[in-house]
């Protein structure tokens, strides 16, 4: 008997009747014949409206009690869930992160799965239960309740179905998959039958919202076989239509993948850019400006060194735009003041839009189109980086709809 992990966003559950829709779905796998543990997220808005009640106690929450607070949300859900599959008539059972137990290390609020013990999940699933498990949460060593930080609950989902060896691990959410950009910018963008699991690693961590890169990395390290569909169709549509709809996450490069030069255009707004100018040109100066970078838990993104000029040089690297304040600071302050800087400037009105596709491994002249495509947009690229399977530009905020359209156009991803 095939075990498949169902896992359910929070627009998935965010009404009763939703969570209702959820309990025909899964019974339906059950009916099928199918061993189902299911990972639901909390109800829509439920985390932001909990840590808001936070906020109003206290301007800087202890992170332990935010985690105690926030795992409250997904209780809620497998309970109801729980409650939903026992009125169709279904033996179900509900277990929250730390009754498994997920045990995580303690970093509150952006925890590390580092073990799941699967005995009581399995001994259900043996007695024809289906199991519903908390997502986002876990326990440390000493028991104390963690979250696995925002967007956790995807994590949650693909780590059970590792644990539990899984045919497949389904992720529902509101949209039906995964494409080759966001429709909302692109009116032709075309839904992925499948994605390599190196594609969407990179799509992810570039601002693709469809999937927590923490669970595609998952998925990529235990070779888990991860679908992307949508919760809100029937959910008494044909099984067999049901699970070859949406997005698979494959683990092996098609055949015609010397046909797919590109496979998507992402892109990500959240970006920033700190250049700091005339510093010296000697060995250590990048560490010199990333180390305190680095000490203030501020991600770096991309990076340029510039030709060394009698000596000086200008370093120039992006980070989120959350954070553009405090690293700005941070440089034109301490940094600036040890290293006899000329100056420091920054913009946060820029964003990097990313050609990606394994196809690039076997094809030439990408990164040329690419630039020819921008060239006659009149948008000027002000940093490059590039991977095996991805190249990435930084460009003025306000050209970023504009790129990503004519780039989508240029390599053909509207063609099936």
């Amino acid at each position: 008997m095939a075990l498949i992990v169902h896992k359910y966003g929070g627009t998935s559950m965010g009404s009763t009747e939703r969570i209702k829709n959820v309990a025909r779905r899964v019974a339906k796998w059950h009916d099928a014949g199918y061993q189902i543990v299911v990972v639901p997220s909390a109800m829509s808005g439920e985390t932001n409206r909990l840590l808001g009640l936070a906020k109003e106690i206290t301007t800087e929450p202890d992170p332990r009690e935010l985690d105690m607070l926030a795992s409250t949300g997904e209780q809620v859900s497998v309970a109801l869930l729980a409650l939903a599959l026992q009125s169709l008539g279904k033996q179900a059972v509900s277990y929250a992160g730390w009754q498994v137990p997920i045990v995580t290390d303690n970093a509150y609020n952006k925890a590390r799965i580092q073990s799941i013990d699967d005995a009581r999940v399995k001994k259900d699933l043996d007695a024809g239960r289906v199991v519903i498990i908390t997502g986002f949460q876990g326990r440390d060593a000493d028991g104390h309740i963690t979250t696995l930080g925002r967007g956790g609950s995807d994590t949650s989902a693909v780590a059970v179905a590792a644990a539990l060896k899984a045919s497949e691990c389904l992720i529902y959410t509101d949209v039906d998959g995964v494409y080759t950009t966001d429709p909302r910018v692109v009116s032709d963008a075309r839904r992925l039958r499948t994605v390599t699991f190196e594609e969407m690693l990179e799509m992810a961590s570039l601002g693709s919202k469809v999937l927590q890169i923490r669970s595609v990395e998952f998925a990529g390290n235990y070779r888990m076989p991860t679908r992307v569909l949508s919760s809100l169709t029937d959910p008494l549509m044909p099984l067999e239509e049901e699970a070859n709809s949406g997005t698979l996450i494959s683990f092996e490069e098609d055949t015609n993948m010397e046909q797919a030069t590109i496979t998507g255009i992402a892109f990500n707004r959240d970006e920033a850019k700190i250049t700091v100018m005339g510093v010296p040109d000697k060995p250590g100066i990048a560490y010199q400006i990333l180390g305190p970078v680095a000490e203030a838990n501020i991600e770096v993104d991309m990076i340029i060194q510039n030709q060394s000029v009698e000596g000086k040089t200008d370093f120039t690297f992006t980070v989120p735009r959350g954070e553009y304040d405090k690293a700005l600071k941070l440089i034109d302050g301490d940094v600036k003041a040890h290293l006899k800087a000329a100056h420091v400037m920054g913009d946060a009105k820029v964003s990097k839009v990313s050609v990606v596709g394994v196809g690039m491994r076997s094809h030439v002249g990408i990164a040329s189109q690419m630039f020819r495509t921008l060239s006659e947009e009149g948008i000027n690229i002000q940093m490059i980086s590039t991977s095996e399977i991805k190249i990435s530009v930084l460009i003025d905020e306000k050209y970023m709809e504009l790129a990503v359209r004519a780039l989508h156009k240029a390599f053909g991803l509207e063609k099936a």
